[in-house]
């Protein structure tokens, strides 16, 4: 009968086999996260659009990536790069040993001296004030050509950074000064050269380059010294400390086999020095390696290393002075494997480029973003653009070192590297390349679910252009 208790309909779920239940449950449970997803979704949304509504009208063309500067519509069109394999032929016994993280035939080429294409990495030809470019009145950078100063001889800043002195408004580029014969200390040993010192160059346009000299240079005969030739001097960084008037270097000290491990110090009272070596030391207890310093809007100034045998990097404020570092420190990026940090900010956004561990041999960068300086540090993918695609998985075949906002163009930067000639370490070449923030990141957060709010950062390749 119709009105029989038996045919009632239940008034509570029941599930008749394992199957049917287990099916049912996972819909149940997919349906809620996805109502969660497109909800976090419409936040993001709605959040940006907040964001964009409140931005000023130049920092809202940066953000959508439509700077309406006519020199950034030319940087950022894309240039493509051709580069021919010669025919295969015998390899040299040095450069069977050296393999880069993927078998990539042009980093082999790269790597190699006698490469019959070799010329195309490290051409002959240079660009400079005193280079036949007296008529070069827009100031075009020509990456992986000789860089010249005002006295004809090549620049000598590797591995470096720059300081804009506002009392003088000057640039000053501060580097590895590499000029002598590259050699191995060991048959296992990296490609070195002496510690020669500190090389200073300063410029009103960053492209005309003046030699202020060697700021912090070797010492000749106390092997027990730092500064010793026989030792390892890289990537000095150089800031201002407006409290004590003091111009402080830091820098990475190590010995031949890198086992130190260690951060420099040095102080001047004028950009130009003589800077005065203080101490060496382990920061917060840990190795350091490739690092840089990086002063924030407040004053505050940070080191960045690489540590833990460059499987993490560590981020920690430095004291007022700037001569030695807090007793703060964060661990990022761990069990990445970065290295060659070079940090800027933007729009309240810190950004950071990083390379992979693979010696001289050219990789693939990274760029980073965070709300904080102390992290957490989320990845925005490789930042190249343009070349091809071998240029772009190994960062143009150069290694980052430092970022420099453009001059009076808001969200452009100037993206430093190195181009490491590992067979002559005094001809390593400067990659100079516009950066540009603008559009949405490449990844979503490693964190949660959903895309950053933050811009991507776009490194594009240019085989000749100029700043505004």
């Amino acid at each position: 009968m119709k009105n029989s208790k038996h045919n009632k309909k239940p008034t509570s779920w029941h599930c008749n086999d394992a199957g049917g239940c287990r099916y049912s449950l996972l819909t149940i449970v997919w349906t809620v996260v996805g109502f969660f997803l497109v909800a976090h979704l419409i936040s993001l949304y709605s959040r940006k659009d907040n964001i964009d509504q409140e931005l000023p009208s130049n920092q809202l063309q940066v953000r959508h990536h439509h700077i309406h500067h006519p020199v950034v519509h030319e940087l950022v069109r894309v240039e493509e790069e051709i580069l021919r394999m010669p025919p295969p032929r015998k390899r040299s016994p040095r450069t069977c040993k050296r393999k880069s993280r993927k078998p990539i035939p042009l980093v082999e080429e790269f790597l190699d001296e006698k490469s019959p294409i070799r010329h195309l990495f490290f051409p002959a030809t240079s660009f400079g004030p005193t280079k036949g470019m007296g008529n070069d009145t827009l100031l075009h950078y020509l990456p992986g050509k000789i860089w010249m100063d005002t006295e004809g001889n090549p620049i000598q800043a590797h591995g470096g950074g720059i300081l804009h002195d506002e009392k003088s408004n000057t640039y000053y580029w501060y580097g590895e000064y590499k000029d002598g014969p590259t050699y191995h200390a060991h048959k296992k040993g990296p490609a070195r050269v002496d510690v020669i010192g500190v090389g200073c160059y300063s410029s009103k346009d960053l492209w005309t380059w003046n030699n202020e000299g060697i700021v912090l240079g070797a010492e000749e005969t106390n092997k027990t010294h730092d500064l010793h030739k026989s030792n390892v001097l890289e990537r000095p960084k150089v800031i201002y400390n407006e409290k004590t008037e003091k111009y402080v270097m830091w820098m990475h000290i190590d010995d031949a086999n890198y086992t130190k491990a260690s951060v420099g110090v040095a102080v001047s009272d004028n950009p130009t020095g003589p800077f005065e070596y203080l101490y060496s030391k382990r920061p917060h207890g840990f190795d350091s390696r490739d690092m840089t310093v990086f002063k924030d809007d407040d004053g505050v100034a940070y080191l960045i290393y690489s540590s833990e045998v460059n499987s993490v990097l560590h981020i920690g404020p430095l004291t007022e002075d700037y001569l030695d570092v807090t007793p703060v420190m964060r661990k990022v990026m761990v069990g990445q494997h970065r290295e060659a940090p070079a940090i800027f900010k933007h729009d309240n956004t810190y950004y950071m480029i990083t390379s992979w561990c693979t010696g001289w041999a050219p990789n693939e960068a990274l760029a980073h973003a965070a709300e904080s300086i102390m992290g957490p540090w989320e990845k925005l993918g490789n930042p190249c653009i343009g070349g091809n695609k071998v240029f772009r998985l190994t960062t143009f075949f150069a290694q980052s070192t430092y970022v420099i906002p453009v001059p009076g163009v808001t969200g452009a930067f100037i993206f430093m590297a190195d181009r490491w000639n590992p067979a002559d370490l005094r001809d390593s070449r400067y990659v100079w390349l516009p950066l540009v923030i603008g559009g949405p990141a490449d990844q979503p957060l490693e964190s949660n679910f959903g895309f950053p709010m933050w811009s991507r950062v776009s490194i594009y390749w240019h085989s000749k252009w100029h700043l505004p």
